[in-house]
């Protein structure tokens, strides 16, 4: 009887306890994949002994994917701890709005603050994507979830033109990445969340959650497992799609009721 190895996934932007990127490493994790995951703060390290804690066995990097030295130090410790690199979810990144939300739109941006949103919300994946395409070529196989959002592809709120240009890009990315790729035995697909009820989420977020068909915010375990379906091996004829997790906010015509 063959007994099938393990797979090794990498995940983006994991160092919140309550992020949509930890729940993804916990799920991949316990349906038995190895995992990488990777923050800017050391707090990654926490996150590792909560997942081996839980049996998984589990690495974590210091790294800024927006330098390729970041980025090749997270390929370099999958390849090294655990033989190689199956699964890339791409979670990194997050909304620049501050308390002024007039402060992010177009017409008050600055270049520096569109180059940064830009980096961190859409170069990181595409860095990593081309860190990893060649290792899942040579095997004949991989998996790549990128996370992008319903702000910008599907639907906007006022004052972060960048941050919705930058999702929106991760739409173009995936699609084009799903192309490129697929006669190599790799699939490209993306999650679409709304809004999502995680330890950053700020109270008008809650309250737009509440008002969803759904009546609730979203929960980051709830976009995992969507991330571990595309990520999985029964998902091997889905690429260059976007799974929207929105509690059907994004269909209803119904507003302001």
């Amino acid at each position: 009887m063959t007994t099938q190895r393990q797979r090794v996934a990498i995940v983006t932007g994991t160092g919140s306890a309550h992020g949509i990127g930890f729940a993804a490493a916990r799920r991949l994790g316990a349906g038995g994949s190895r995992v990488v995951v990777t923050s800017t703060t050391d707090r990654i390290f926490e996150r590792v002994t909560e997942l081996r804690g839980a049996g998984i066995r589990a690495e974590g990097v210091v790294a800024d994917l927006t330098d390729q030295t970041g980025v090749d130090a997270v390929v370099t410790c999958a390849s090294d701890s655990f033989g190689g690199v199956d699964i890339l979810v791409n979670n990194a990144g997050m909304t620049s709005v501050s308390d002024s939300y007039a402060s992010g739109a177009v017409d008050g941006l600055s270049l520096d603050n569109w180059h940064a949103s830009l980096d961190r919300n859409l170069t990181t994946s595409f860095l990593m994507i081309r860190a990893v395409a060649g290792l899942m070529q040579a095997a004949g196989y991989g998996r790549i979830v990128n996370v992008s959002s319903v702000s910008g592809p599907v639907a906007a709120y006022a004052g972060d033109v960048a941050y919705h240009a930058a999702k929106a890009g991760i739409v173009g990315l995936t699609r084009a990445t799903a192309i490129d790729t697929a006669a190599a035995g790799i699939t490209v697909n993306a999650v679409a969340p709304g809004w999502i009820d995680t330890s950053s989420a700020s109270d008008r977020e809650r309250a737009m959650g509440a008002a969803t068909p759904v009546g609730r915010s979203g929960t980051a375990d709830e976009v995992a497992y969507a991330i571990a379906f595309l990520a999985g091996e029964g998902a091997s004829y889905i690429t260059g799609q976007v799974i929207t997790v929105d509690g059907g906010n994004s269909i209803s015509e119904e507003r302001g009721r």
